[in-house]
């Protein structure tokens, strides 16, 4: 039997009267279409949900089970205009995002508790990840959006959307108690290197430059993981006129901050890590001029996901 809402309401109503000509003014018609109703659902129920006679109207124990799960339908079916509105709008659904860990130190914790208070309603999955890991997710769909660092590979910008979040400078993360000699005081020292001197959680000695530093190992990531970053790193000491010794390489930046920490070697990171305080370690700006490193976010093109939608319309505003 294809259960009408229009007979639960009818059954409900009936219900909660006990009596057929309220309930059938209380449903605006006339009471000889509402008792053939009842008689309908009861056949097709196979039950009599009803005891009457000329005086009264009884629930049987039938109708009796049935009003309370009658309600919760009634009930549900009302929601489901609005439900599927907010749907429409991105006001509710589950959204896939992975970052990178820089990320987590910067712009994700403040957007994320900006989005949830914007939209409640929406379940968020999140997962850490390198960006080659997210661009191989994000083409085979098992996440919406991904923030990483660019370029995206040429193999997937058919496939990709993406827009720049934020850019950043790289800064020293070094040893505790390492011989840090401040750079001399010179006109072409970086003004980027010297509003970070006082920003996260750098030291607040003098930037450094890279010349000065002891010979330790570079600690860095795989350039086959984020070839931008690897390469801007690189660039750092090219310019300034040193081949590093590369010793260990990690591919996560909280690796990368405890063998700093285990005295294993030093490395270049985004601004943004200084947020990861761990004992044994030192950030410091760089006096040297360094290239920004970007984050941004990507996601399919032909996701026409209306939570994606209201996603990257906040991140827009940031």
């Amino acid at each position: 039997m294809n259960l009408e809402l229009r007979q639960l309401r009818y059954f409900v109503t009936v219900a909660e009267e006990l009596h057929f000509g309220r309930a059938a003014a209380r449903l605006h018609m006339t009471q000889p279409p509402l008792s053939q109703a009842i008689a309908a659902l009861e056949d097709g129920l196979g039950t009599a949900l009803f005891l009457r006679n000329r005086r009264t109207v009884a629930l049987t124990p039938a109708g009796s089970a049935l009003l309370p799960e009658a309600r919760r339908i009634l009930l549900e079916a009302a929601l489901l205009p609005d439900l599927a509105r907010r749907a429409a709008s991105g006001e509710t659904g589950r959204l896939a995002l992975a970052f990178i860990t820089s990320a987590d130190y910067s712009v994700l914790p403040p957007f994320l508790r900006r989005y949830s208070e914007r939209y409640p309603g929406v379940q968020l999955s999140l997962q850490e990840a390198t960006s080659d890991v997210q661009v191989d997710e994000l083409l085979r769909g098992r996440i919406d959006a991904g923030l990483l660092i660019p370029p995206l590979p040429e193999r997937a910008r058919a496939a990709l959307d993406y827009m720049k979040v934020l850019d950043e400078p790289l800064i020293l993360c070094a040893p505790a108690g390492l011989a840090l000699a401040p750079a001399r005081a010179r006109a072409t020292t970086s003004r980027r290197a010297a509003a970070a001197a006082t920003s996260g959680g750098l030291h607040p000695g003098a930037p450094v430059r890279l010349q000065d530093l002891p010979p330790l190992p570079l600690i860095i990531f795989p350039r086959e993981i984020s070839p931008a970053l690897h390469d801007a790193i690189l660039s750092c000491f090219r310019a300034a006129g040193i081949t590093p010794a590369i010793g260990q390489q990690a591919i996560q930046m909280q690796t990368i901050v405890s063998l700093v920490s285990a005295g294993m070697g030093l490395a270049l990171v985004p601004q943004s890590v200084s947020n990861l305080m761990r004992p044994g370690v030192e950030y410091r700006a760089l006096a040297d001029a360094t290239p920004l490193v970007e984050t941004g976010i990507a996601w399919r093109r032909d996701n026409a996901s209306p939570v994606l939608k209201g996603f990257l319309e906040l991140l827009r505003t940031i």
